[in-house]
Formats: C-alpha cells, sequence, structure tokens
C-alpha cells in the first residue's frame, strides 16, 4: 500500500524544496498530494512561480496522511507559521506520531506551535536564532524520529531522501536514485 504524503504551500513557497521532495516521493510510488493552504489552488512560488495545488486546506482533510511537508522559501514559511489550520494539522501529526518534514525556514513553524520540543534539527541559518528549544545541528538533512529537516534549497535532494527513507524502502530508494543518475 503507498505511503500518503501532503506538500503544504503557502505564498511565497521555495519551489525546489516543495517540489523535489514531490519528485522524489511520485518517482518511489507514494501518493503525493500538493496543498494550498489559502483559499485558491494557485500558489505563486518566492521565484514568481504560479503552481497550481491538487487541493486545498478547506477542500480535504488531510489527517489522513503518513507524513506532511513544511516548505521554506520567504515569506513562504513565515505564511505556514501564521496559518491557525497549519498549527491544528501540524500538532495533529505530531499527536498521533506521523512523519512531518520542515526545510529551510519551515522548523521555525514547529517553534510557533510548540511541537517536536527538544529534538534535534536543522534549518536555514538565518532562522537558528528562532529555534530555542531545539537542539540544531547544521547537517544538511537530520531525522530525529519522525521529525526529518533539511538546511536549505540547494540541499533539496538530501531533504527528500531523508523523507524518502521514512516511507520507501531501500530498493525503491535505490531505483529512484539510479534513474536521476545519482548512482
Amino acid at each position: 500500500m503507498s505511503k500518503k504524503v501532503y506538500v503544504l504551500l503557502a505564498e511565497g513557497f521555495e519551489l525546489i524544496e516543495a517540489m523535489t521532495p514531490v519528485d522524489v516521493l511520485r518517482r518511489g510510488g507514494a501518493e503525493v498530494v500538493t496543498v494550498s493552504i489559502t483559499d485558491n489552488r494557485e500558489v505563486t512560488s518566492a521565484q514568481k512561480v504560479p503552481v497550481i495545488s491538487d487541493t486545498t486546506l478547506k477542500e480535504k482533510d488531510i489527517t489522513d496522511g503518513d507524513m506532511i511537508i513544511l516548505p521554506g522559501g520567504y515569506p513562504g514559511y513565515v505564511n505556514l507559521g501564521e496559518s491557525q489550520e497549519v498549527g491544528k494539522v501540524l500538532k495533529y501529526y505530531v499527536e498521533n506520531n506521523k512523519f512531518v518534514g520542515a526545510i529551510c525556514g519551515a522548523p521555525t513553524v514547529l517553534a510557533k506551535n510548540n511541537v517536536f520540543l527538544g529534538k534535534e534539527l536543522t534549518c536555514h541559518s538565518s532562522v537558528v536564532e528562532e529555534m530555542k528549544g531545539y537542539n540544531y545541528n547544521g547537517s544538511k538533512a537530520f531525522t530525529d524520529g519522525n521529525l526529518i529537516t533539511g538546511m536549505g534549497a540547494g540541499l533539496a535532494l538530501n531533504f527528500a531522501f531523508a523523507l524518502a527513507e521514512k516511507l520507501l524502502d531501500n530498493e525503491t530508494i535505490l531505483k529512484v536514485k539510479k534513474g536521476m543518475e545519482l548512482i
């Protein structure tokens, strides 16, 4: 049975941080659904690229997933952090031992919602000061239990494969890497 993943898109999201996990996980057979946190399915990235999401938070209950992914990008991660709906979904995933991925500035959404306190993580260097209550380690990508974090856009593939390791078997991951000319 394939794993279900929701990627939350806020206005100003980082394109490569959102779409790289979508690409890698879909190649591996996961059901990946992009979700606009606004009322509109069209969401504009930080790079001014319009993306049509699969659904919106208002249209679909996304509590049935195995993982949610919070991309960074400015002001995308700020918009994620200011959304009460995102906070509710995030807390549901944490309380139900589901996986949460956050990259770049998006780990600040964890801090705003007081979840995963005390966990070890990585994030963009520009938001380290906002991560009090967490153990920052400066890794490219890092997994601590059900929390998977990534440093930033240039390391989106590292983050995507760290997410994949939680959802896909090794044989599938190797097949995806081979198909992408990574091995």
